[in-house]
């Protein structure tokens, strides 16, 4: 018998924790969010409304919100919507009354800089022993908070766990697809940030929509390159959490990635486009560890590289393009 998830508890207010508790609302859960910030909390406690990142979104008054992970451990369930950057420390924090049989499912993107890391070893580390899920896909927190349609991926070994999560937030307009390949769901969700971030920048440089869609296709093939090293099937990265993903994150301006990778195509200077912004989008994390990984793998990812190179070696953007232009011709997936 599927054991129900009654009581969510969420790691992290930003944007897409907010959204994901309207999520789990939706579906008549009691929900329980984390923030660092006391405004936040008391934002959403008072007014029902997180206006420091989800603004435009009016919040059910039984969302509540807490400044003390403790709270969180009467979860019967853990969504972990932190950076991921930061993930490590939080379950480290939240390590030693974190109850059994209590999932902790991951939802941020990302590969830890220092360790390069996926984040389910970060939080088998952080966390010996405690089940892990991953949800990840095709979203952006305004859309979902909104109730638009979206579909993600729920990632498990354990089938069980999967239907408990499908059914605290599947909806008809939340769409849940379960699947028992965590890896190839996180790698889709962090070298899709990589790549919109070159999306953008073609974009600023206005190098057109064929070059755009030559990027996604020819990142796709970094992805799969990446994920297949790493174990994951090459199915899940044609799926909502690979292909998916990337196909939006490339595409919009919604995305962050996107946007930042724009206005350095424009001649912005990094360092002022990341101190006008309240966050720094997660592609500029993921862009050195994904190009440490490849390299440590041996795994030959250019675009991503790319990326890196300008964002953290000092490397120009004509002089990154140029160099991608004149790569040697290929096999088209390879």
């Amino acid at each position: 018998m599927t054991a129900r998830y009654g009581r969510i508890g969420i790691v992290g207010a930003g944007a897409w924790g907010t959204a994901l508790a309207t999520v789990a609302r939706r579906r008549d859960r009691e929900v329980l969010v984390w923030a660092r910030e006391s405004a936040v909390v008391e934002a959403i406690n008072n007014e029902h409304r997180n206006a420091a990142f989800l603004p435009d979104v009016s919040l059910d008054p039984r969302v509540r919100a807490t400044s003390d992970l403790a709270e969180i451990r009467a979860a019967d369930a853990v969504l972990l919507v932190v950076p991921g950057q930061f993930l490590r420390g939080v379950c480290e924090s939240m390590a030693p009354g974190w109850p059994g049989g209590v999932p902790a499912v991951i939802c941020a993107k990302g590969i830890e800089e220092d360790t390069r890391a996926l984040m389910t070893e970060v939080v088998a580390d952080a966390l010996p022993g405690v089940s892990q899920a991953v949800l990840s896909g095709p979203t952006f927190a305004a859309e979902v908070a909104k109730g638009l349609p979206t579909a993600v991926t729920v990632a498990c070994e354990d089938d069980s766990i999967a239907d408990a999560l499908i059914d605290a937030l599947g909806s008809t307009t939340f769409r849940t697809y379960r699947s028992n390949d965590l890896v190839g769901a996180e790698i889709g969700g962090v070298v899709k940030n990589v790549l919109a971030i070159a999306c953008g920048i073609s974009t600023g440089l206005e190098l057109g929509s064929n070059a755009r869609a030559a990027l996604i296709a020819r990142g796709l093939v970094e992805m799969l390159r990446l994920g297949e090293a790493k174990g994951a099937r090459r199915a899940t990265l044609f799926g909502l959490a690979g292909l998916g993903d990337l196909v939006l994150t490339c595409s919009s301006a919604q995305s962050r990635n996107m946007s930042l990778g724009a206005a350095l195509g424009r001649g912005e200077r990094f360092e002022d486009v990341v101190a006008s912004r309240r966050s720094i989008a997660e592609g500029v994390f993921n862009a050195r560890a994904v190009a440490g990984l490849a390299r440590d793998l041996s795994i030959d990812m250019p675009i991503c590289e790319a990326v890196d190179a300008i964002l953290h070696e000092g490397a120009s953007v004509e002089d990154e393009i140029r160099k991608l232009l004149s790569r040697p011709l290929g096999d088209d997936v390879a």
